[in-house]
């Protein structure tokens, strides 16, 4: 039983040993947790400092390459509207010079023509209406007025005025009035261009 006895002893000398181990690794695990509680939230609060440290220098950059950029865009843009303003114009002007070639009224021709029609347009219908509401005169035969005697010397009379009056009467009566003819349009040259 000494045997036993010694072997119990064992036992709990190793038992106690495993659990003065086994505290003692408890012990040190929540030291360490508490270190790195500690620890951790001086490095979390130094981690945040640097960051946002960090993010204010990268907004500063931003801002520097946006301006830069913000005006070499618009230095570019400028050039690009003023070359293609330049385009513009170079294409008109050939364009131009190569409907003018060609015979192509220009929109200052145009014009011109249109006023010309205006103005014809006016002429004429001044003209109807001058010859519209005149009436037609009724022919009706007029006796002929008996002409003097030859053998009378041509004196200067008070009836020979009358006489002559007498004699273009009829004629003017027994002819419809007529319209004025009419002239052909005068055609203009257009100016080369």
């Amino acid at each position: 039983m000494v045997k036993k006895l010694k072997a119990l002893t064992e036992d709990t000398e190793l038992a106690s040993a495993v659990r003065s181990s086994a505290q003692q690794i408890w012990q040190a695990g929540l030291g360490a947790f508490a270190k790195a509680q500690e620890e951790g939230g001086r490095v979390f609060s130094r981690l945040v400092k640097e960051g946002t440290e960090f993010q204010k220098r990268a907004e500063d950059k931003v801002a520097d390459v946006s301006g830069s950029v913000g005006k070499l865009a618009d230095g570019v843009g400028k050039q690009a509207s003023g070359s293609w303003d330049k385009l513009e114009q170079v294409f008109e002007e050939r364009v131009a010079r190569a409907l003018a070639t060609i015979g192509v009224p220009t929109q200052q021709d145009l014009a011109a023509l249109h006023a010309q029609i205006d103005a014809l347009s006016r002429q004429v219908a001044a003209l109807s209406a001058k010859a519209a509401p005149a009436p037609k005169p009724k022919v009706t035969a007029k006796p002929a007025v008996k002409a003097a005697p030859k053998a009378a010397p041509k004196a200067v009379t008070k009836t020979a005025p009358k006489a002559a009056a007498a004699k273009a009467a009829p004629r003017a009566a027994s002819k419809p009035a007529s319209k004025p003819a009419a002239r052909p349009a005068a055609k203009k040259k257009a100016p080369a261009a």
